[in-house]
């Protein structure tokens, strides 16, 4: 936040100080050089932005921390003791397949069949 107010506050100064130096160039009757001109025009700049920045309310740390009570104790009862149940036992899974093969059958020929082969 002091960033903002104190780059608004430059922008500020340097929008009035080239507002005026090209309003009005210097001239010869002024005794100033273009350079002298720039340098007032730069420390006139600088006093406007110091005032601006000295205006600001000062900022203060953070409040001090507040006591707050601790939370009431808490009780817990004695509990009975857990006991777990063993874990269950293995299931056998019948794994199942079918084959098919080729038979000769006598008088006939080849013929296909299949089985079921289950381990």
């Amino acid at each position: 936040m002091k960033i903002l107010r104190m780059a608004s506050g430059t922008v500020a100064a340097l929008a009035v100080v080239t507002t005026l130096a090209a309003v009005e160039p210097a001239a010869a009757r002024d005794r100033l050089s273009p350079g002298a001109a720039a340098a007032i025009g730069v420390l006139g700049g600088l006093a406007v932005g110091g005032a601006i920045a000295a205006s600001q309310s000062p900022v203060y740390a953070a409040p001090a921390p507040v006591y707050v009570a601790p939370p009431p104790p808490v009780y817990v009862e004695e509990a009975a003791p857990v006991y777990y149940a063993p874990p269950p036992r293995r299931a056998y899974v019948e794994r199942c397949f079918t084959e098919r093969y080729n038979e000769w059958v006598p008088g006939w020929g080849w013929e296909q069949r299949r089985r079921r082969i289950c381990n």
